[in-house]
């Protein structure tokens, strides 16, 4: 039996943001008309979630 693929992970992957991963940093900053610095900063203050990064971001 094979199993069964489900689109779970990728589904909570883009509820991250990976304030390592350049190309993601990039495609928030790009989004939001931010820094990548700001972007980097937001995860670090927020976490990783994408709703509260887009959240701070939107604020300032």
């Amino acid at each position: 039996m094979t199993k069964e693929q489900t689109s779970r992970g990728r589904a909570q992957d883009r509820q991250k943001v990976a304030g390592g991963q350049d190309y993601e940093v990039r495609y928030e900053a790009d989004k939001m008309d931010v820094s990548k610095d700001e972007v980097r900063d937001a995860v670090k203050s927020e976490g990783n979630s994408r709703d509260k990064v887009e959240r701070k971001l939107d604020k300032e």
